[in-house]
């Protein structure tokens, strides 16, 4: 009976709830039935972080970092922000452009209130630009809209920002990323760690390969992989190029033959790989999140380390709440502003 009694208690709840926010959104006062659209997922609470302030040194030059701005990678986003201004000279130099495609205005707030002190702007990417070019790759998480942004953030930065640092949301910096602005790009559109050893037959299915006119893509080319998730992107040639169309072009091409299993790394490296130039692999210590199906645990390379990134399915701040991390993932862990329920409650 006390059953029967709560549910019925819930379900008068759940109508006038309904009911509430139908009339408050109908001009004509009545009540007015509504689709309820399934809520967005939680935005974590996070501290503020310290106010970083430039040394004696600084000049007034800007560095432009571009980065995507998604609910559920937030927490990720939080991390790589406060490494990169903490390891910064010049921290109050650092602009930074973030990239939406859905408005989520708990993520815009989050962002100005953990860091209002910081130089950033909003823009939106339009989801439409991709849709229908998306092909389905080995994981879910690769498919989503906001990853192909990188492809178009020419499009979107304004004209008057020549060079920016491209950044994914799963690293953190462990030194002054001004080094990396000003390495010497040679004429090039693209500068990134390049992994000449990496099987780059790999990226790319039978198909492609057997395909006369498609296996010709890199003649003349000493292809080798490239990981998008840090790039220095001189965005005037990037213009100029129409690097943007020659992606498309591609992503169309896999649509109708299906030349590759990666989401929106392999259309970059059918345009740009063999014609980088490369930066020190200290600037991109990649794959710490494992294979891109299990996520197993890896341990770093060896040589100097200026950035750490955990690409791959493993996240560090999934592997620590579930209370099995890897050991990189404590590397992660000290640039973490994530305030828990319970550490909120503390306070």
């Amino acid at each position: 009976m006390a059953s029967c009694a709560s549910s019925l208690l819930l379900g008068l709840l759940s109508f006038l709830i309904v009911a509430n926010i139908a009339s408050s959104s109908s001009s004509s006062g009545g009540i007015r039935l509504s689709i309820i659209r399934k809520p967005f997922a939680a935005v974590p609470v996070f501290r503020e972080a310290p106010a970083f302030r430039n040394g004696d040194s600084c000049g007034l030059q800007r560095i432009h970092i571009v980065m995507t701005l998604d609910a559920n990678y937030l927490r990720g986003t939080m991390a790589a922000v406060v490494s990169i201004l903490q390891h910064s000279t010049c921290p109050e130099n650092m602009e930074f452009h973030f990239l939406w495609s859905r408005f989520e205005r708990e993520v815009f707030s989050s962002i100005k209130s953990t860091f209002p002190y910081l130089n950033f702007k909003f823009y939106r990417f339009d989801s439409n630009r991709v849709r229908g070019k998306i092909s389905k790759s080995i994981r879910q998480a690769l498919d989503q809209p906001l990853n192909y942004a990188r492809i178009y953030l020419a499009d979107i930065i304004p004209s008057d920002v020549k060079r920016v640092i491209y950044l994914d949301s799963d690293l953190v910096v462990v030194d002054d990323i001004a080094k990396l602005w000003e390495v010497d790009l040679e004429e090039k559109v693209l500068a990134a760690p390049e992994y000449c050893h990496a099987n780059f037959t790999n990226y790319f299915s039978n198909l492609f390969w057997l395909d006369p006119v498609l296996a010709k893509t890199f003649h003349g080319r000493r292809p080798c992989y490239f990981n998008t998730g840090v790039m220095v992107v001189d965005v005037e040639k990037w213009r100029q190029g129409g690097i943007t169309q020659k992606v498309e072009e591609w992503m169309t091409v896999q649509k109708q033959k299906r030349i590759y299993h990666l989401g929106s790394l392999p259309p970059f490296l059918l345009v740009l790989a063999g014609n980088i130039k490369g930066v020190d692999h200290r600037w991109n210590q990649h794959g710490l999140g494992g294979d891109n199906m299990e996520g197993k645990c890896r341990s770093l390379h060896p040589g100097p380390i200026s950035l750490l990134h955990w690409s791959g399915k493993g996240k560090p701040w999934l592997r620590l709440d579930s209370r099995k991390p890897c050991i990189v993932d404590h590397l992660w862990a000290p640039y973490d502003l994530y305030r828990s329920s319970m550490h909120a409650l503390e306070e």
